[in-house]
């Protein structure tokens, strides 16, 4: 499959410090590919750049979709184009209710006679969403409100959806079941790049997976070949083995790659 978003040697900086630094990656085409990190590596950073959300930003670099240059261009351009973001905190209205949220996303699309009928997918996907059809978002928990972020994202009929870390604050068993769906949109068409702290989770439904430490990748490889590396199972697995912070640190700069 070919390469649907190409980000190459971007830099983005805030108040004149970098938050990323030379960080290059692909996302194939009807892949997931995962990008993890701890807090402060600069994940969210990456998204916000491709979404268009940090004025001016990257510095230097490009990133293209669909072998279109979309770096500098304004969000709704970026949305128009077929990128859908589910930002971290999902950002639901709330004193909107679940409808209104999903007709918000379909707010780019003109084949209004279809609208009805995706709103019903992702009540497919998410049932729990047709029975709060009238509710306000604000009166969702915190696991509905995620779901009707996805939903709304949905509406759009992306071509490439990025969500920003699913699974904060849920419950483990939300957690599983979010991603789930995540992975049944992906087996369903949709390209997913997704920003996860929770590794495990991450790498168990993603083809690809990149490591981001401060502002850089330091790994990057198949998913199911990153599970069984000893670094990574210590490191963001949990996995304990006897590898020493000064291993770590000569493992990160080995690694390193732009």
């Amino acid at each position: 499959m070919a390469n649907m978003l190409e980000v190459k040697n971007i830099e983005t900086y805030y108040d004149l410090v970098y938050a990323i630094r030379g960080a290059s990656f692909a996302v194939e085409e009807g892949s997931i590919t995962a990008i993890l990190g701890n807090n402060g590596a600069g994940k969210s950073t990456i998204l916000k750049t491709i979404m268009g959300l940090i004025e001016d930003q990257p510095d230097k670099g490009t990133i293209e979709f669909e072998g279109v240059q979309i770096q500098h261009k304004d969000t709704d351009e970026i949305v128009r184009k077929g990128i859908a973001y589910v930002p971290e905190g999902r950002e639901v209205f709330e004193e909107l209710t679940v409808h209104e949220h999903l007709l918000m996303g379909a707010y780019t699309r003109k084949d209004s006679s279809m609208i009805k009928n995706d709103i019903e997918k992702v009540f497919d996907y998410f049932p729990v969403l047709k029975e709060r059809t009238n509710q306000w978002a604000g009166t969702l928990s915190g696991g509905e409100q995620q779901m009707l972020a996805i939903g709304r994202a949905l509406m759009l009929r992306p071509r490439l959806m990025i969500l920003d870390e699913p699974s904060l604050g849920l419950s483990p068993l939300l957690v599983k079941d979010i991603f789930s769906i995540i992975k049944e949109i992906n087996q369903n068409g949709t390209t997913i790049l997704l920003v996860e702290q929770n590794a495990n989770m991450a790498l168990s439904i993603s083809s690809t997976g990149l490591i981001l430490e401060n502002g850089r990748f330091v790994m990057k490889g198949k998913s199911k070949d990153l599970m069984e590396d000893k670094d990574v199972k210590e490191f963001y697995l949990g996995i304990k083995s006897e590898t020493s912070a000064k291993g770590y640190q000569r493992w990160k700069r080995k690694k390193a790659w732009r």
